[in-house]
């Protein structure tokens, strides 16, 4: 029996989505460029309106939660301790248009940011998980 020898890559040519999109910079410009189009695109109006009068402090932990997901420093959980995205979440109204909208926002965020065509399919189909897991009404 022959036995293939798979290569492996070492653990130092891993990168993260993290370290792909340009480390802090780049999550900080990815986060800010999702809030700056989901405050000024019409067709995220309902998401936007889930978010009260100021984005900061979305975008304040969008940004923190990120950097850890994304395989960063674990900046999130330092602060406010485990996500619990789901529970944090309950208090708004999320059903598939919020979703759809979140989805979409995030989508051009990354278009506009430039992440590469790879990254970019991996991390929107993460990102649909999340945001259907995060849906609590029924349409």
């Amino acid at each position: 029996m022959v036995t293939a020898r798979i290569e492996m890559p070492s653990l130092e040519e891993v990168q993260t989505f993290y370290q792909q999109i340009g480390g802090e910079q780049g999550v900080r410009d990815l986060v800010d460029r999702f809030y700056d189009l989901m405050d000024i695109e019409p067709g995220y109006k309902e998401l936007r309106d889930t978010h009260g009068a100021s984005l900061e402090p979305a975008r304040m932990k969008l940004f923190l939660f990120l950097s850890g997901w994304m395989g960063g420093p674990e900046l999130y959980i330092e602060r406010f301790g485990h996500p619990r995205l789901r529970q944090r979440h309950m208090p708004f109204s999320i059903g598939t248009l919020e979703r759809d909208q979140w989805l979409q926002c995030m989508a051009q965020a990354m278009q506009d940011q430039a992440v590469p065509e790879p990254i970019y399919e991996k991390m929107l189909a993460a990102f649909y998980g999340i945001a259907d897991w995060m849906r609590n009404r029924e349409d």
